[in-house]
């Protein structure tokens, strides 16, 4: 709703143009580009048949396919309804050999790959991070919680290359938490390496 009615328009134009204008430094463009693009729709997909041609990690591998394919599409058909445009600045940073990519898309529903609310790349990056980090909650208590690092570096890196506002990777961190929470503990997958431990 506050992103609908515009009321953190001047919040998200602020920042966003803060940004526009410090984007010089070109270390940091290749690393956030990078980081950036990981968060994609092909390379999450492709990490999650892998988990799934191991055995022990199977089911790692089943939800993380089924979560993302299920944000991508959810995200589409919300960025459709919400119709918000992206930021109106060109990245100028430090040239990258691929292409930036937009997100996502929504079948039967025009606007969804070039609207800017909620951002998939953010519920992607969430779902990642909360799935993996479920799974080795009991053989990793402590150090589980690092894998939440590259959500909140994928959110900054689509910030900073320009592809969307800070309520953006909000509000598409909070659809991920949403989708992953529910998924992750019905499909327990804390006890995964419970016969590993020893």
């Amino acid at each position: 709703m506050l992103v609908y009615f515009q009321i953190t328009e001047g919040f998200d134009q602020s920042v966003i143009s803060f940004v526009a204008n410090n984007d010089d430094n070109p270390a940091l463009d290749i690393t956030m580009q990078i980081i950036t693009e990981s968060g994609d729709t092909i390379w999450m997909l492709g990490f999650g048949i892998l988990m799934l041609l191991v055995k022990k990690t199977r089911r790692i591998g089943i939800t993380l396919m089924i979560l993302i394919v299920l944000s991508t599409l959810l995200t589409g058909y919300i960025k459709c309804g919400v119709d918000r445009d992206r930021p109106d600045f060109e990245y100028v940073g430090t040239p990258f050999p691929v292409e930036i990519s937009h997100d996502t898309f929504a079948l039967f529903c025009e606007g969804g790959y070039n609207a800017s609310y909620p951002s998939g790349h953010a519920a992607r990056a969430i779902i990642f991070g909360i799935v993996l980090g479920y799974a080795l909650s009991e053989r990793f208590p402590r150090g589980c919680y690092l894998l939440l690092l590259y959500p909140l570096l994928v959110s900054i890196s689509r910030v900073y290359v320009l592809q969307h506002f800070p309520m953006d990777v909000i509000g598409g961190t909070v659809l991920g938490i949403m989708l992953a929470g529910v998924m992750a503990k019905r499909t327990k997958l804390y006890k995964i390496f419970e016969k590993s431990k020893t």
